[in-house]
């Protein structure tokens, strides 16, 4: 199909009067609780996946995608005026920001962010326009061997490529995916680790696992950490937001470049935008004439990360609407509200389902450019909420989560399950255990068992097919490099400490 039909198609879907209403909804959401910190995206969309199951699938993803990208436009917001980022990909926005808003630029920080994130997004939906379509023509070859490797490198790329530990994030991967398993199998009906409860026969709900993993445990780890601020009103005013000659010259290559970046990164499972807003800005500072401005205020030090995250943003619903693979935490839930509807993801998602993938992407369009009216005008609102105390807002967060657990099933199990979590959550924190890990196993796991058991069927129990078909075998290639390289960075520092400790120098 061509592509200016799919737009016609895709417009006349989004712009029906309940997608226009959720994709309001969705990013009016998406900018207060990411203005407000230590909410985030993650509980956000978690205390909303309920609510999933009473709409219809195309306005469900319309408004979790409103809430994934525009808490980044409002997380720009607590960055600049706070020095706490909204969300973590706001993080290196503050380094920059936050001087801009001390010498009296906060109005010009916040609009230029604004633009800069419109820039970022406009550039990623153009990239999903074009490039989805061709990845999943040609994913339409694979058969289960490809898929289960593919699945395989996602959950090892999203588990290795992240922060932290590696044995760690493949330990909780690996946790991830027993959780998944949980429940009756489906092809022998036999109980897996229901230890004799009812309740579990059906599996663990991702409802309950998503809330209290993200939602539960960042409201505990908040608690008393945020308190409110106090921004002079004249800084945030209209008349205040104007740039200057030299600032918008110096803004467009850096959004330019920032936009490449996250497009870029946004693509790979593991990496996302925050990954791409730090790789952004750190670009910016190596190619500027003039470093030693970055972390006083320089333009540059916005445009760029603030262009890199919402590209990114826009460019991780590639894999994971063509492919069925998930690059991020967040991705997982948009494919769980596709499963939960009953719509298989992959590459039939475009040919089986093209009004709801191409309502899906021309929605970006519309709920960025409510983004900018929501975010300009109505920036002293937004202000004004960061006053609140948090104390107030968090027992408000988890009787949301509550009602949102209970209404699902009317289940009481569920809301024992979301405490479970929430405690396990908080003390993953605590022993630096990546979370995001466990739910992509959890969400892939079951769709890799059961690529593996049909290619093991059709293979006639011989285990080398994933290493002897070409496309496979390429792929578990790469899962062994991306597994060997991780192991061997992860050792690298211990050894180089203990030979500079040998030596008598101090370790680099």
């Amino acid at each position: 199909m061509d592509l200016l039909p799919n737009i016609a198609l895709g417009l006349s879907n989004a712009l029906s009067t309940t997608n226009l209403l959720y994709c309001f909804i969705g990013v009016s959401l998406g900018t207060l609780l990411g203005v407000i910190p230590g909410i985030g995206v993650l509980a956000a969309m978690s205390m909303l996946f309920p609510v999933t199951f009473y709409l219809p699938p195309d306005a469900a993803l319309i408004m979790l995608a409103g809430i994934w990208y525009g808490t980044t436009y409002g997380g720009s917001t607590a960055s600049i005026l706070l020095n706490v980022p909204g969300t973590p990909a706001n993080a290196v926005t503050c380094l920059d920001g936050y001087p801009m808003a001390r010498n009296g630029r906060a109005g010009t920080a916040l609009f230029m962010t604004t633009v800069a994130s419109f820039f970022g997004a406009s550039v990623g939906i153009v990239l999903l326009m074009l490039f989805s379509p061709v990845i999943a023509q040609f994913a339409l070859r694979f058969a289960d061997a490809e898929f289960f490797a593919l699945m395989l490198l996602g959950l090892v790329a999203a588990s290795t490529m992240s922060s932290g530990s590696v044995l760690k994030g493949l330990a909780m991967m690996i946790v991830g995916i027993m959780l998944g398993i949980v429940g009756a199998d489906i092809g022998t009906g036999v109980h897996r680790f229901t230890f004799g409860q009812l309740d579990l026969v059906d599996g663990i709900s991702i409802v309950a696992l998503a809330m209290g993993i993200f939602g539960v445990s960042e409201v505990i780890a908040s608690v008393g950490k945020i308190t409110p601020g106090s921004i002079p009103p004249e800084s945030v005013r209209l008349k205040a937001m104007a740039p200057t000659k030299d600032e918008l010259r110096r803004s467009w290559f850096p959004m330019v470049r920032g936009s490449a970046i996250g497009s870029f990164f946004g693509a790979l499972p593991g990496a996302g935008p925050g990954i791409a807003a730090f790789i952004a800005y750190a670009t910016e500072k190596r190619v500027s004439k003039t470093p030693e401005r970055f972390g006083k205020g320089a333009i540059e030090g916005i445009m760029a990360p603030e262009a890199a995250n919402n590209a990114a943003d826009q460019t991780a619903f590639i894999p994971t609407l063509t492919l069925g693979i998930p690059g991020s935490v967040t991705m997982a839930l948009i494919l769980g509200v596709l499963m939960i509807h009953g719509i298989q993801p992959g590459p039939n998602l475009i040919t089986n389902q093209p009004a709801l993938f191409w309502g899906l992407i021309m929605s970006f369009w519309i709920g960025n450019i409510m983004l900018l009216f929501l975010n300009i005008p109505f920036v002293g609102l937004w202000v004004r909420l960061l006053t609140i105390p948090y104390h107030l807002l968090f027992p408000a967060v988890l009787v949301f989560i509550c009602i949102g657990t209970y209404t699902l099933s009317y289940n009481r199990f569920d809301i024992w399950l979301v405490a479970a979590f929430g405690l396990a959550g908080y003390v993953m924190r605590l022993a630096w255990l990546p979370a995001a890990p466990l739910l992509l196993g959890f969400v892939l796991g079951p769709l890799m068992e059961d690529h593996f058991r049909r290619a093991i069927q059709l293979a006639r129990g011989d285990i080398t097919t994933f290493f002897t078909r070409p496309v496979s075998g390429v792929i578990m290639a790469i899962v062994l490099a991306l597994l060997i390289w991780s192991f061997w960075s992860a050792l690298r520092r211990p050894i180089r400490s203990y030979r500079s400790t040998r030596a008598g120098r101090p370790p680099s």
